[in-house]
């Protein structure tokens, strides 16, 4: 095969996964705009409605490894395949769904697409050309931090013309689309680790992950210091302790204990936790506010479109940041743009916290947040892919990804708690509420910009940052060469 057919093939290859991942993205987000929507549609209670979300989550947390290492295993074209195809089915589930309960099992269905993420990483490790990788997985990780806020914006217009269904409708359509295409376009890569899933670690990954969301989920409504809060935090670092030991001892981990605890890993993972809980607490919180008649000292009463227009500048400059950031991380390193993305995201929360009054005031700030999630996200990416063997790439961005869901639910349950502190008797949070929520957010971005210090300079950092040096130098010899041969001609 010759260069060109090559860099077509491979440019097939990534359009399915574009499409792949910005879908998945997308129903992470289309429904945060409209649960009021939902609630009153399939008659169900505040509390119930918030499992359309938890279900999703819990889902996506557990799936995401799982399927990440049986792609690095069987073949990550098939299980690519497999995760599009359930994703479709829980999506047209969703929208023919008449009741709350078959909405939540739908929802938890489509959680298991999560699996796209760590195999669209690992697809593009293996196949694209070395010198694009970067920049490939840069594009992936903006568009997939780009599609969790375009589901906020795109929801209202929807909803407009059509019924909230239509929000799984269109996804149904195009993830079976992908699923064709990936079957037929994307080739199956030769690079395999040998083993096979272990049963225990997977259980008890399940296990904690599952007691960990759901005391955070609902640890609001039964009460923090509740036996059942309580008593599902202490067993779910129960078996997280437990888990870690069996993976340390087992022949074939699920997780690589050892992997994980490389400095680049672990560190560019506690970045992920951390701006996890920021992005998701975000835009979970800041449609709701928006929304609220300024009568209450806050809010511009915004309806569901509007609102998601409030959010524009965010999806748009993160998508371009995200596009940036593999040419910027080449002349000054991953960990570099990893930094400038924490301390661009700080801004925009303290003008959240403390700023919050004028429309273009959450305009800038909107915007500014997409510039610092698109670097850190597609940095946070090349840094998890540059840090581990191929074989386990799969599996170590999935657990990356999956840490910075872990993030957000986390995020989402103490802003809850922090938003709902001294809200009136009809239960409408106060303006100091919702800004000791934000300032909240800011401190956690602020330990996201100091961990980012912790991070060590990947080899691959450095070799780019030499190469890019040899270029400079080799074009400054070359200019003064040419100098002088001017001057000897004159």
């Amino acid at each position: 095969m010759s260069e060109t057919q090559g860099r077509t093939h491979f440019r097939t290859t990534f359009a399915v996964i574009l499409v792949s991942v910005s879908s998945y993205a997308l129903l992470q987000s289309l429904v945060l705009p409209v649960l009021p929507t939902i609630q009153h549609s399939l008659h169900t209670s505040q509390t119930t409605v918030t499992w359309v979300l938890t279900a999703y989550l819990l889902s996506a947390s557990v799936a995401t490894p799982i399927v990440g290492r049986i792609g690095d295993m069987v073949g990550k074209k098939k299980m690519l395949v497999a995760a599009l195809s359930v994703l479709a089915l829980g999506s047209l589930l969703a929208a023919l769904a008449s009741s709350i309960g078959v909405m939540v099992i739908a929802r938890a269905i489509q959680g298991l697409g999560g699996g796209v993420l760590p195999l669209a990483f690992g697809i593009i490790r293996d196949e694209a050309p070395r010198e694009k990788v970067g920049s490939s997985i840069s594009i992936v990780a903006a568009l997939l931090a780009v599609g969790s806020g375009a589901g906020i914006v795109l929801a209202g217009p929807l909803i407009g013309v059509l019924n909230f269904h239509w929000l799984f409708w269109i996804p149904a359509f195009v993830v079976a689309g992908a699923a064709i295409a990936a079957f037929f376009f994307v080739p199956e890569s030769t690079t395999r680790s040998h083993g096979r899933v272990a049963v225990v670690p997977a259980l008890l990954l399940s296990g904690w992950l599952v007691a960990l969301i759901v005391a955070l989920s609902e640890g609001q409504l039964w009460g923090w210091t509740s036996g059942r809060t309580l008593g599902l935090i202490a067993i779910g670092i129960i078996l997280f302790v437990v888990w870690m030991r069996v993976e340390l001892r087992v022949d074939q981990p699920l997780i690589d204990m050892r992997m994980m605890r490389l400095p680049a890993v672990w560190t560019t993972n506690l970045v992920a936790l951390l701006f996890g809980a920021g992005m998701y607490a975000a835009i979970g919180f800041l449609p709701a506010f928006l929304q609220t008649r300024s009568s209450a000292g806050y809010g511009f009463g915004a309806s569901v479109t509007e609102s998601g227009l409030f959010l524009l500048p965010m999806t748009v400059v993160m998508f371009f940041s995200g596009m940036l950031s593999a040419p910027l991380a080449a002349r000054v390193g991953s960990k570099r743009v990893l930094l400038l993305g924490s301390l661009a995201t700080v801004i925009p929360f303290a003008i959240f916290a403390f700023a919050h009054h004028q429309r273009w005031e959450i305009y800038i700030a909107s915007a500014l947040l997409g510039l610092g999630l698109g670097f850190a996200f597609a940095a946070m990416s090349n840094l998890i892919v540059e840090s581990v063997p191929s074989t386990q790439v799969g599996v170590a961005s999935g657990m990356n990804a999956n840490i910075r869901t872990i993030g957000g639910s986390i995020g989402a349950a103490v802003m809850a708690v922090i938003v709902a502190q001294g809200a009136s008797k009809s239960g409408l949070p106060t303006d100091a509420g919702y800004r000791n929520g934000f300032a909240f957010l800011m401190v956690a971005t602020i330990f996201a910009t100091l961990a980012c210090l912790l991070i060590p300079q990947t080899h691959q950092d450095e070799a780019e940052l030499l190469s890019s040096r040899h270029v400079i130098e080799h074009g400054e010899s070359a200019v003064v060469a040419g100098a002088g041969l001017v001057d000897a001609e004159s």
